[in-house]
């Protein structure tokens, strides 16, 4: 088995090789390869000097190599994992803080923030897709880039290749849970429905026996729901209501005017967005990885986010390899699995997992409450989706029109004027060999 990290220079790239060395008997990797590009060269051989001390010191005979050729890692790969930034940090950053100039959020994945980020990434991913065609048709493609949800759509309509996308916060979510009911991960079960970021978890069971109605008549577990989309006022009240799990992403939906004054007061306070935030996190962890003591993972990256990852990734690969039938949550075409959302869009939810494939579990509605804000998310993905690959203006603002979090088409335009403009770069199918 062939596997293929594509952004292998990135901070998260030790808890894939830790998970690797975890399951070594259950997924036999024999060739291991990190690809980056050439601006993430320096990067690129920290990690791999980092990831060859930590092989080295399981005793694995996995071969790893490094490549800034792309054809090179793809060519005969089982497994292509993507977890890259176009336009790296500082182009997070322009998408956190252009939005705010207009009292808008800019948060990475979900409004204005994650739009721009999609604009970017997904004819690059696009670009690998049709490079695996060529070089490893019979491949998977494991995507963590985000917007996981809009990037996995685009492959699947716009490619041969089999793709599934992967995010680590269902994961968390059960793991989360299950600390707080006490009990063993194993005995929970969540049917988890949505959009990736913008997601519910519509029924509990534990050891099979369906325990959601109990749970939310306990004022302790709506206060600990109400905790996970920020505790505002009126967030137990809406818990109550609503009687699902919300995703900690809804807060930006529920309470986006606390989440803008958050950013506006980071920003004022000297600390930046979350951008200038995790740029100064990943310096002091590229610093602890350049150190040739460093052999194993180190404990500061569970503060850079995604953890969990490894687990979430590695085991969906494993479930594929060993065609084991286990349930994961992902990212997978709807096909009617959830009434009311577009048959061809994709959706975050249960799945059963080979050789095959994610096979949705048929769920239904969507929680009452929860039905109006994701369809009206889902109409801004498949507008964005589509601006990304035909660089049409109009379709970029309809897209941006048509986002809960956006609120009026003056501010919209100015806000896709902004993004444009300081993206360019990374743009090309905006703009014409004359602009």
């Amino acid at each position: 088995m062939k596997v293929a990290i594509i952004g292998g220079g990135s901070s998260y790239t030790p808890e894939l090789i830790e998970g690797f060395i975890l399951r070594r008997d259950s997924l036999p990797v024999k060739d291991l390869v990190l690809v980056d590009i050439e601006e993430g060269q320096e990067k690129l051989d920290i990690i791999y000097e980092l990831s060859k001390r930590m092989l080295e010191k399981a005793g694995s005979k996995i071969k790893l190599t490094k490549t800034l050729d792309r054809d090179q890692a793809l060519k005969g790969a089982s497994y292509v994992l993507t977890q890259l930034r176009v336009g790296r940090i500082e182009a997070r950053a322009k998408d956190e803080s252009i939005p705010l100039k207009y009292h808008r959020l800019g948060q990475e994945t979900t409004g204005a923030g994650g739009f721009a980020k999609a604009l970017r990434t997904i004819p690059v991913i696009l670009s690998i897709a049709k490079d695996m065609e060529r070089l490893c048709p019979d491949a998977w493609l494991i995507n963590f880039t985000n917007p996981s949800g809009m990037v996995t759509e685009a492959v699947l309509k716009n490619s041969k290749i089999r793709s599934i996308g992967l995010c680590n916060a269902p994961i968390g979510l059960q793991r989360g849970l299950a600390d707080q009911l006490k009990i063993d991960p194993k005995d929970l079960y969540v049917e988890y429905v949505g959009l990736n970021h913008l997601s519910w978890t519509k029924r509990i069971f534990v050891k099979g026996r369906d325990v959601t109605e109990e749970l939310f008549s306990k004022d302790d577990f709506v206060e600990y729901v109400a905790g996970i989309i920020g505790g505002h006022k009126g967030a137990k009240e809406l818990v109550a209501a609503l009687k699902t799990i919300p995703s900690y992403y809804c807060s930006y939906f529920f309470f986006e005017d606390q989440a803008i004054q958050k950013d506006l007061d980071n920003i004022k306070e000297g600390k930046g967005t979350r951008a200038d935030q995790v740029m100064a996190l990943e310096e002091d962890l590229f610093k602890l990885y350049a150190s040739p003591d460093l052999d194993e993972k180190p404990e500061q990256l569970s503060k850079r986010g995604g953890a969990l990852y490894s687990e979430a990734a590695l085991s969906l690969i494993e479930s594929i390899h060993n065609n084991d039938g286990k349930m994961h949550i992902v990212n997978v075409m709807n096909k009617g699995a959830i009434t009311g959302l577009p048959h061809d869009g994709v959706i975050e939810t249960n799945c059963i997992v080979n050789k095959s494939g994610a096979h949705p579990i048929a769920s239904g509605q969507l929680p009452r409450g929860s039905s109006a804000l994701t369809k009206a998310v889902k109409a801004y993905e498949q507008l964005t989706i589509e601006a990304a690959i035909d660089g049409c203006r109009q379709t970029a603002l309809l897209a941006l029109v048509s986002n809960p979090l956006i609120h009026g088409a003056d501010k919209a335009l100015d806000i896709l004027n902004d993004l444009l403009k300081a993206h360019k770069p990374y743009l090309p199918q905006f703009y014409s060999k004359e602009d």
